[in-house]
């Protein structure tokens, strides 16, 4: 039966010297057999060359790479402000990708600490709602919980998506 390793990935830190592999940098990765798992260990160009070759055979690949460049995270088009009005905008819709809209918007202002859960109720008609509050104003919000399917939450995340892009 074939066995499954975990290779970490780049440390970012020269094994041998512990100097930080800036972006842009060359380095050298080593992929070396230990007593029970692989290990991933790179190294700055002068300390591979410095080393002694494989002392004791155990190193199974190496390879040449650079250190990639950090990304710039995205800037998003909406701040916390316009999410929460969109939020409330949405609060008396009664079609359901507008729920499902509104759902998955107050996962997002429970991620970033803005709306906090409460409790499960029953509405009325048989509906199953979160009982919510804002954490700055203690202001109630109530929102359906749509039980959404794979596709739906797909549609909305994708909706959302646009909306945080600024695509729409």
């Amino acid at each position: 039966m074939a066995r499954e390793y975990q290779i970490s990935r780049l440390a970012g830190l020269c094994r041998t010297c512990g100097k930080e592999l800036a972006a842009g940098t060359e380095f050298v990765a080593a992929v070396r057999e230990g007593p029970q798992e692989l290990a991933r260990e790179d190294y700055c160009l002068p300390c591979w060359e410095a080393r002694q070759k494989d002392a004791d055979g155990r190193v199974l690949a190496q390879w040449r790479s650079r250190v990639p460049q950090k990304q710039e995270k995205k800037k998003l088009f909406v701040d916390d402000e316009l999410l929460i009005q969109f939020f409330k905008r949405l609060e008396d819709s009664q079609e359901a990708p507008r729920q499902c809209f509104r759902f998955v918007l107050a996962l997002v202002l429970m991620r970033k600490k803005i709306l906090a859960y409460d409790r499960l109720q029953k509405l009325e008609d048989g509906r199953d709602a979160w009982s919510m509050h804002f954490r700055h104003t203690q202001e109630p919000a109530v929102v359906i919980d749509p039980h959404m399917d794979e596709e739906s939450i797909a549609r909305a995340s994708q909706q959302l998506g646009e909306v945080l892009e600024g695509e729409l």
